[in-house]
């Protein structure tokens, strides 16, 4: 399957994607009783192959990601992934916590909940912008191996994905992590289509 995205698409997605981490970052400011920032600085289109290299690379071989199935006019799944040193940062400068060590459970219930608001953010305000009909499941957190985390059942080899790059800013502290939204099968023509309604209306 072929990116086909131009990069005024990219430019157009990446704003919005910004719009929603701003939201994400007012809901997360009051979790937190802190000021917290979140942007997208870039976005890149890539193959499934492509993903797992960056990612590893960049966020090693061990991560924490938080998923969400997005089901309607296109058929996606994002990941909202962090190397799991990172996300054991957030956790706890967010619920004020210091335990050491892996996730505890109640950690992992924080992590799920801050990649709830996140991947809702993100979800939300791209199909309040290009409008559509769409489910989105519940979150579901995991940590293990960053090429098994993007083995979502559905997807395979070849299919398209969105890396968002974020920067989560929290208590002076910069924290880099990426949302990862593998679009499904034929989704990719239905996904370009909606964007391309929407810059026509500008």
């Amino acid at each position: 399957m072929s990116i086909s995205l131009t990069e005024f698409e990219k430019d157009a997605l990446t704003e919005i994607f910004n719009i929603g981490m701003g939201r994400a970052a007012n809901s997360l400011s009051q979790m937190a009783n802190d000021e917290i920032t979140l942007a997208v600085p870039s976005l890149a289109v890539v193959t499934y192959e492509e993903a797992v290299s960056i990612l590893t690379k960049t966020a090693g071989e061990k991560v924490c990601s938080v998923t969400q199935r997005l089901i309607g006019d296109f058929n996606a799944d994002a990941i909202l992934i962090f190397p799991e040193n990172n996300s054991l940062s957030i956790v706890r400068l967010m619920v004020g916590d210091a335990y050491p060590g892996d996730l505890t459970e109640m950690e992992e219930e924080a992590l799920t909940e801050i990649g709830n608001i996140i991947l809702n953010a993100c979800f939300g305000t791209l199909i309040n912008i290009i409008g559509g009909d769409f489910d989105i499941s519940l979150p579901s957190a995991r940590t293990g191996a960053c090429v098994h985390i993007l083995e979502i059942e559905g997807n395979k080899s070849g299919e398209i994905v969105m890396l968002l790059y974020i920067d989560f800013i929290l208590k002076n502290r910069t924290i880099y992590g990426h949302v990862a939204i593998l679009l499904e099968g034929d989704s990719m023509p239905n996904f370009i289509r909606k964007i391309q309604e929407f810059l026509a209306t500008l």
